[in-house]
């Protein structure tokens, strides 16, 4: 009985552990992934502001 109460609580901290590793994992490749392309949506944000373009008339 005790064998059986043992192997669950390896069964839980192991599923814990290896859940806990791959939410590691997909924090670190989405930050890298953000780090990237940091430039390339700082230069569309630059473009987007270049063409920013308003043109007023007089509506009478």
């Amino acid at each position: 009985m005790t064998e059986e109460i043992e192997e669950k609580d390896n069964f839980i901290r192991n599923t814990v552990l290896i859940s806990s590793v791959l939410i590691g994992v997909l924090l670190a490749v989405k930050s890298s992934e953000s780090d990237k392309f940091a430039p390339i949506k700082d230069q569309l944000n630059e473009e987007r502001k270049l063409m920013d373009i308003r043109v007023l008339k007089d509506y009478e």
